[in-house]
């Protein structure tokens, strides 16, 4: 990655809020926003179940867009003391939330589920490592058994669901890494999670994974 993510510039006056006004001739909506759009459109506005979810359309539309920064830098917000922010970018008419991740160098997530959700990640900047492992045995405590690391790269499109096991995404650069992911049904942030201990396979449930900020504003 070439440059960090400054945040010391970030203009949240012009935050672009989940319910943009795009008949308004004067807002011109960039690429990222017309993702949004696009991804609103597939998700549709009746009920939703992670059956429901056409996880290839999806792909193709996120593969179809080329990261520039000035589209998402409003909502990528990064704190040195955490190792990653989570930034809301959009509700999808209540059937998903749309992420903009900032990942601090040297820094991982927890190794965790999806709570029977779709994810898909794109990657806007930089390179992440996403390293997967099969759920844990029963109550056997022993070490999680590694099934894969894959590099990805930047505009890189990644799928993960619970059926294909558990992961943890790492930063292993020097700058920071900035990723955009959709989790759908939005499962995770109405009931929480499960993590994972590396050694043992205990599994500790997270009722609640908070935000960083929503709609380009930081949440107090």
């Amino acid at each position: 990655m070439e440059n960090s993510v400054d945040m010391s510039t970030a203009d949240t006056s012009t935050a672009v809020t989940s319910t943009a006004d795009t008949s308004n001739p004067t807002v011109e909506m960039n690429r990222f926003h017309q993702l949004v759009t696009d991804i609103k459109e597939i998700l549709g506005t009746e009920g939703l179940t992670s059956e429901d979810v056409d996880v290839e359309a999806l792909t193709l539309i996120m593969e179809r867009y080329t990261s520039n920064k000035e589209d998402w830098s409003t909502y990528a917000m990064a704190d040195p003391d955490m190792a990653y922010t989570r930034n809301l970018v959009d509700e999808g008419n209540g059937k998903a939330n749309l992420l903009v991740l900032v990942w601090t160098p040297g820094k991982a997530s927890p190794i965790h589920d999806h709570g029977n959700a779709h994810c898909l990640m794109k990657i806007l900047q930089g390179r992440l490592t996403e390293t997967r492992y099969e759920f844990p045995d029963g109550d056997k405590e022993k070490q999680m058994e590694l099934k894969s690391e894959t590099e990805l790269a930047e505009n890189k499109v990644a799928y993960m669901a619970d059926e294909l096991g558990l992961h943890c995404m790492s930063n292993k650069g020097n700058n920071y890494a900035v990723s955009l992911h959709l989790y759908t049904p939005p499962n995770v942030a109405k009931h929480g999670c499960n993590i994972f201990d590396i050694e043992t396979g205990k599994k500790t449930h997270i009722a609640k994974c908070d935000n960083y900020s929503a709609f380009g504003k930081r949440i107090d």
